[in-house]
């Protein structure tokens, strides 16, 4: 099987150049594609060193956010390369090459599309989630109902006791996803800019029958080196997320009028009070 892996860079060729360096050699991946999605600084220029018959550096045209960056990488990949799974990572990951294998392996087993390591963060240990529901939205557009909201959507302990769990929905920092259940539901959805990747992504892939899984027995790093929090402001970062909520409701969950509407009036109470809180805050 070839493995390939694609790393969406934004003015951060720093975590770029170390994660690069770190996996270069790993036999288990046969092409690196690097997409620098359209940054402001000189990351392209950094990053064009490391290029060779195994690493391609690639640039997206314009800066669409997330999913559109990724695609680019991936769509390279396919055209390019004959593929068989594709890795879709963040730079700020430390991750081993027995790793990587290890969920590779897990990836023949016929029932499994998606595969995922726990990802350790400096707050705690990603191991997947549900998809969100009404119920869980509603929560987390009320700021003092929002810790409710992850209790909501987190599985219990006990369902990780076994090598493999199968989950709704794995991080977006770090999965291997196989080449055809990719193709199928059409790569990332472009319709957001950032937030709710993940969420759309799996619902797509559970509609059509694929299974997603944590392997419990891998545990990686996600250094998160906020890339996102030093490029966007917090205001900017709340319009996205709900944006990408409300895509995610009414376009892929198929959410009715009414219980959009109250999602939308909630946001917007959310959002008149962190700009009344940023001005409190400047004076």
């Amino acid at each position: 099987m070839k493995n390939g892996i694609v790393i969406l860079n934004y003015n951060d060729s720093e975590n770029t150049s170390l994660f690069l360096k770190n996996i270069k050699d790993f036999n288990i991946l046969d092409y690196i594609v690097v997409v620098d999605n359209k940054s402001t600084d000189d990351s392209l220029k950094k990053l064009k060193v490391y290029e060779n018959n195994k690493i391609k550096i690639v640039e997206a045209k314009a800066n669409k956010g997330y999913a559109s960056g990724n695609n680019v990488g991936i769509k390279y990949l396919i055209e390019n390369f004959d593929i068989d799974n594709i890795i879709i990572s963040n730079p700020d990951i430390v991750v081993k090459e027995e790793d990587i294998k290890m969920l590779i392996q897990d990836l023949k087993n016929q029932k499994i599309s998606v595969i995922a390591p726990n990802v350790k963060e400096p707050y705690g240990v990603s191991r997947g989630w549900k998809l969100p529901t009404f119920f869980s939205e509603f929560l987390s557009s009320i700021p003092i109902l929002r810790r409710f909201e992850q209790t909501l959507l987190s599985y219990r302990n006990e369902n990780y006791q076994s090598d493999l769990t199968q989950v709704d929905v794995v991080k977006g920092c770090f999965f291997i996803i196989k080449k055809d259940a990719f193709e199928d539901i059409n790569f990332f959805d472009e319709n957001t800019f950032l937030y709710y990747e993940e969420n759309i992504m799996a619902k797509k892939l559970q509609n059509k029958g694929y299974i997603t899984c944590v392997d419990n027995r891998v545990t990686i790093i996600h250094a998160l080196s906020q890339s996102v929090d030093k490029n966007i402001r917090k205001l900017e970062k709340f319009k996205y997320l709900k944006s990408s909520q409300y895509y995610y409701e009414k376009s892929i969950n198929k959410l009715n009028i009414f219980k959009l509407m109250i999602l939308k009036v909630l946001n917007s109470i959310y959002f008149f009070g962190l700009k009344v809180e940023k001005i409190i805050i400047r004076r």
